[in-house]
């Protein structure tokens, strides 16, 4: 009888404290798999090329030694993908001693012009890195709010008109609606919202056939459909032949 009240006692407390009883249950395998060697002998990490590897550690969370069972892969994959340059991360346990994790980095796109500050970012704007950003190679550079949701897609429309991109120096938002071209000649081109595409096909040909990006502009206005509006920098002359050509072209 004495016995029958013990184990019922008992199985009223694992059934009050179901956690503690999981979390009991761990810690036995971990041990006894620690006692049968199962330690954690080497960490495998693959795919890391701008993640910093303290954050890759500190995620992952295990140390050698650490007893392989009572180790998470789930839970580390889920605190490696909190990491800003980690898009997805797989991670496995290899018995008897190896962890192992394959990473998917984020792809620096851009460089983010906001409010004074400089950013790394992917094509969907995550801000990826604040501080190396001459690590990186050329990126192109964003300026402005809403230009990090939203650069990939004209940055992809000016890949197809390279005579425009060569002579880009910022692809800038304005009220976070539209796009303004800040060429490397100091000269801005308005781009009509939401008409990109169309707009870009007709600057490329005017810059075959006039090279109008080449010449002394303040301004190309593309924002109106029937016509072109160019205004020059102070204190610059044009040939008149140049002036006609380049004056409210329309079509």
């Amino acid at each position: 009888m004495g016995c029958f009240v013990l184990g019922a006692a008992g199985y009223a407390v694992y059934a009050a404290d179901p956690a503690g009883r999981v979390r009991a249950v761990v810690e036995n395998a971990a041990e006894i798999g620690l006692a049968a060697g199962l330690a954690v002998q080497e960490v495998v990490v693959e795919g890391r090329q701008n993640t910093p590897a303290d954050l890759i550690r500190a995620a992952i969370g295990a140390e050698l030694g650490d007893p392989m069972l009572a180790f998470s892969p789930e839970e580390a994959r889920a605190r490696l993908e909190t990491i800003a340059w980690v898009e997805a991360a797989h991670v496995e346990r290899r018995l008897p001693g190896t962890i192992l994790v394959k990473l998917t980095e984020r792809t620096p796109f851009a460089i983010w012009q906001h409010q004074g500050r400089f950013s790394i970012i992917d094509r969907e704007g995550l801000v990826v890195e604040t501080e190396t950003l001459d690590a990186f190679g050329p990126l192109p550079l964003v300026v402005g709010a809403g230009a990090d949701k939203h650069a990939a897609g004209l940055y992809d429309l000016l890949l197809a008109h390279r005579s425009i991109l060569a002579r880009t120096q910022a692809l800038v938002r304005v009220g976070e609606r539209r796009w303004n071209l800040r060429l490397h000649n100091g000269a801005d081109v308005l781009l009509p919202e939401g008409q990109e595409a169309p707009a870009l096909n007709r600057l490329s040909e005017l810059q075959a056939r006039n090279a109008l990006l080449d010449r002394p502009l303040a301004s190309v206005d593309m924002r109106l459909p029937d016509r072109l509006v160019v205004r020059q920098q102070p204190g610059t002359v044009e040939p008149p032949a140049a002036r006609r050509n380049a004056r409210n072209t329309r079509g």
